[in-house]
Parts: structure tokens; sequence; C-alpha cells
């Protein structure tokens, strides 16, 4: 058994995938101190984990940061000095192996030299990382380089060692071996994905949700699913009008998750539930059709159940993901700043019409089972300690 440190960063989008991985690990004996922020104890826990809470605010992927003109990456560095001198208070005493981290997740590098312990990546995001890293490099003002210089100085007069020489290679530090949540087939050619990478299939897994949820109303009924997500669903609420233009004479249920979204003065036909939280394994086994933002948890989730969905990206990595879902075969992608309701109701009327995008649904669900999941990643982590000689 060995004791390993986790390193997440604290959005949903990046622990999601992490949970099934951490549940895999604890039941084949090995002993995961997760460190995430205080809203993903529950899930963290339940997973088989023991939770430790950052002492900082470390999501810079939340509504509003724009990591492109600099965002969350100016506040994130200057929170390092704290971070790491506290995770290192909090797990005084443990004797740490090997350490997994989230791929954004910021203080890798210093992490493994402190602890002098090799590190495992987890590729929640695998879409335009090399763009994005050449864009971000490009664009970073000279506020953020100044501050990650003094940054640097600091960690260094506290450590002894000195970090990357930019604030991209601080965030996707280079471990020896990467977990990617996807299959080969889907992931689309990147210089990033290369020989270290191990493709295990999207993030399935049997999540302790909460079910209070009306199913009795979904039995016997054409169900539609939207869902924009948990970071950019309340961009402009005015795409909420357009689906209740769009699906007003639906014929069955329309199911809508608005997290955090205030429609207060949106009015919506009787035949539409909305929640500020779905319970979306669940509800995907009643879901005729969706309309996704594309992130690539929710993609999974609807193409591992063979769900026809249209896409509406919004930002991040999901333009490129519904591109590439588009370029198999498998989805219909819309403009949603420019979004008609004729028209994304003609979209998800032609994804539930037409076998040609179900059979292409099928063709990568059927890619990401063969990936071998979270039995598979955990096989390739065990390998990866007996070429480190951990026990």
């Amino acid at each position: 058994m060995s004791n390993v440190l986790f390193l997440g960063m604290p959005s949903h989008g990046h622990v999601k995938p992490t949970l099934g991985l951490v549940d895999e690990l604890n039941r084949r004996g090995e002993q995961i101190f997760y460190f995430a922020s205080e809203p993903f104890r529950t899930k963290i826990e339940a997973a088989g984990a023991a939770f430790y809470s950052y002492n900082e605010d470390l999501n810079i992927f939340k509504s509003g940061n724009k990591l492109g003109q600099g965002g969350g990456l100016l506040s994130l560095t200057s929170k390092a000095p704290s971070v790491i001198a506290n995770i290192l208070a909090q797990t005084a005493g443990i004797k740490f192996d090997y350490l997994i981290h989230s791929a954004a997740f910021s203080f890798t590098g210093a992490m493994v030299q402190i602890l002098n312990i090799p590190s495992v990546s987890s590729l929640a995001v695998f879409a335009g990382l090399d763009r994005f890293k050449q864009m971000v490099n490009f664009m970073l003002p000279d506020t953020i380089r100044h501050n990650y210089e003094s940054v640097t100085k600091t960690i260094q007069n506290t450590y002894g060692f000195t970090l990357p020489p930019n604030t991209m290679e601080l965030m996707l530090y280079p471990s020896p071996l990467k977990l990617v949540y996807t299959s080969r087939y889907f992931a689309p050619a990147s210089a990033y994905l290369d020989e270290t990478c191990r493709f295990v299939g999207p993030p399935i897994y049997e999540r302790q949700e909460d079910l209070d949820f009306p199913f009795e109303r979904l039995e016997n009924k054409k169900v539609l699913y939207i869902s924009l997500g948990t970071v950019f669903g309340n961009f402009d609420t005015h795409v909420y009008d357009v689906f209740s233009a769009a699906f007003a004479d639906w014929d069955g249920i329309v199911v809508m998750a608005a997290h955090g979204v205030d429609l207060t003065d949106h009015r919506f036909p009787e035949h539409f539930i909305i929640r500020n939280y779905v319970p979306q394994n669940a509800l995907l086994k009643y879901t005729h059709a969706a309309i996704t933002h594309a992130g690539m948890n929710s993609m999974s989730d609807l193409i591992g159940n063979e769900v026809p969905f249209v896409s509406l990206p919004m930002g991040a990595d999901q333009p490129l993901l519904a591109a590439r879902a588009a370029e198999l075969g498998a989805t219909i992608v819309l403009d949603i700043h420019q979004l008609e309701s004729d028209e994304l109701k003609k979209a998800v009327n032609k994804v539930l019409a037409e076998p040609a995008y179900t059979l292409s649904i099928a063709r990568i669900a059927d890619s990401f089972r063969a990936a071998g999941g979270y039995p598979k990643a955990v096989d390739e982590i065990f390998c990866f300690k007996e070429q480190q000689q951990i026990s």
C-alpha cells in the first residue's frame, strides 16, 4: 500500500473525472490524501479519500476569469508560497510515495522537488493544450510576469530550488505519466499528447448523486435535457429564452440544469423542469436528446449513454471538443452567440431523426469502453510504481 498525495484543481470539471480513479485506487489498497476546496469534500470522501482543504481559493476556471488576459493567474501565482506551506503543514508526518495532480495544478513542480517523489498527471482537459500554452505565454501582461518572478524568488529562498521560467510551465508540469480521460480515437492530434500519455477512456463513474428529482414525470415521455455546465451557464440568460421559445411545443418533458443562474424574470412552459442541480447520470437513462456546452465530462456522459446531442460551445476546450465530435459525425455545432430558436429546434430534431448521428456516437462509445476505464488507469499507475521502484 502506498500513500498518495492528490493535488486537485477545485472545479467540477477537474474533480469529477478523478473520483472514479480515487475509488479504484482505494479498492486496490492505496491510501489517498486529496486536496481540493470544501464544496467537494463529500464527493471526495465518498470515493474513499481523506479530504484536505486548500487554505486559498485556487479556482481560476470559475466564471469571470479570462486566462488569456491574465484573469486568475496573477492571484494564483501570488498564493504559491502560502499554499505550498499549508499543504506541508497539514500533511506533516505523512510519508508520501508519489503524487497525482490535476494537469492545471500550478505548484506540482514545487511539491515534487520538496517531497522528492514522482508524479502522475490527470488530464481532465486535453484538447488544444498546445495552442493554449502558446497563446497565454504571448498574451500574459507584464504584471503577471513580474509577479511570477517575485514568487519564484520567495520559493527559492525558502526551499532552495528554482521553478520553471514561465507561468505556463508552472501550470502544465511534465509528469512522466499522463492519464488522459478519453480514447485515442476521440482525442484530437496534439504534440502535448505524446508517448507519456495513456488514453484510459472517459470519466464514467457511478457517482453518489443527490437523487431528489421528480423522475416519475419522465416515465414514458420524450425527454430533452439542456445543460450549459457549471462555469459558463450564466454568461447570458437570453439564451434561456431561446430554449423556451424553441421547445414551447416539445412533445414531452424538457429538463434544464441552470447552475447558479437567476431566471426569476423568465417564464417557461409547464413541461419544463428547471433545477440548479440535476443528477445527470440518472437523468440520462431517460433522455432522448440533449443540448450541451460540450464540456468533456458532459460530452462523455452523453456519448457513454449514446444520447444524440447538439453542441453550443462557449469557451475553454469546448469549441475544440465540439469540433472533434462533429468531425466524427456525432453532433451538430451551433453558435450560441447568434442562436435562433428555429435553428436550434431543427438541429435537435435532426440529431434525433437521422441514424447517422446515433451510429457515430456508438462508434465513439465503443472506443471509450475499449480504452479500459479506471481499472486500466490504475494498472498504468501500478506499472509506473514498479518502474519507479515504489512498493
